[in-house]
């Protein structure tokens, strides 16, 4: 399984950008794929969440209101968009998806969330905004 980030840039603060992840090498039918940032000193944060056994979508308290996640349910559910709007300058990092392809078992069943130790990760898509 591979992944693709996209769409990544530089933009003054208020601006926007849309970030694609890519998924290829499989056909999945329960999956979670979740955006993530590496800012300053290292430290990667998780951004929002898509789970498509649901559609469920969860966001970092720092970015809710301003970004929504997405699949293209058109043409490649397995393609995930995070439109980034009302840009700050903390939002400066280094973005990547990932993607649970395992899930967790909790006893009744496996269920499909994003976190830290995700199974496949893309490499990187540079944000930059600038004061």
């Amino acid at each position: 399984v591979q992944l693709q980030a996209s769409g990544g840039g530089l933009v003054q603060t208020g601006g926007s950008l849309r970030l694609t992840c890519a998924v290829r090498g499989a056909t999945l039918e329960k999956y979670a794929i979740g955006w993530y940032r590496q800012v300053k000193g290292g430290r990667r944060e998780g951004i929002s969440c898509i789970r498509n056994t649901d559609g469920s979508t969860t966001y970092a308290d720092s970015v809710k209101g301003r970004f929504t996640i997405s699949r293209d349910t058109a043409k490649n559910p397995m393609t995930v968009f995070l439109q980034m709007n009302n840009l700050e300058p903390e939002d400066t990092g280094l973005y990547y998806c990932a993607i649970d392809t395992s899930g967790t078992f909790d006893g009744d069943g496996y269920y499909y969330t994003c976190s830290l130790d995700m199974d496949y990760w893309g490499k990187g898509t540079q944000v930059t905004v600038s004061s």
